[in-house]
C-alpha cells in the first residue's frame, strides 16, 4: 500500500475502531509487539515521548538530543501540540486522567467530535497540573 491508497484511510480506521473497543492494555502490548518490528516500535515509543516531552516545556533542542529526533520531527509535534484542538492534547488527557494501574479514573463527558478532534464540551486543554511534572521517557 502506498500513502495515497484508499486502503489506507479504511484499515486505520478499522484499526483505531478495535484498538478503541478492546480495552485490555496486555493485549494491545502484546499486538503491537506482534505488529511491530523494534526498530518501528521505538518510532513509535520516541514519537510518545517527544509529545509529552513538548507538553512539558523542554527545550525542542535538548530533546533532540535526549530522544534522538530531527528538529524537523521535533517541530512538526510542536505544531500538532498547539493547534486548539490537537488530537496530541485530547490523548494528554486521556494519559492525566489514568489511575496508577493504567485504567481511566473518570470517562469524559461527551462524545469525540471526529471533525473537531474534541468533546463538544472540552475545548481540548490538557496537561500536567503545575507544579507536577511528568516523565517524558
Amino acid at each position: 500500500m502506498t500513502v495515497d491508497d484508499p486502503g489506507v484511510k479504511k484499515n486505520m480506521e478499522e484499526l483505531c475502531r478495535v484498538l478503541a473497543a478492546t480495552g485490555d492494555r496486555e493485549l494491545l502490548e502484546h499486538f503491537f509487539n506482534c505488529l511491530l518490528t523494534p526498530a518501528e516500535t521505538a518510532d513509535i515509543a520516541s514519537r510518545w515521548a517527544l509529545v509529552k516531552a513538548l507538553r512539558e516545556g523542554v527545550p525542542q533542542r535538548e530533546i533532540a538530543r535526549e530522544l534522538g529526533l530531527s528538529l524537523c520531527k521535533i517541530t512538526r509535534g510542536s505544531r500538532e501540540l498547539k493547534k486548539p484542538e490537537s488530537a496530541f492534547r485530547r490523548i494528554l488527557t486521556v494519559l492525566d486522567n489514568l489511575d496508577p494501574e493504567g485504567r481511566p479514573e473518570q470517562r469524559p463527558p461527551g462524545p469525540f467530535h471526529p471533525d473537531r478532534g474534541n468533546r463538544q464540551d472540552d475545548p481540548g486543554q490538557g496537561g500536567p497540573e503545575p507544579g507536577n511534572p511528568q516523565t517524558y521517557k
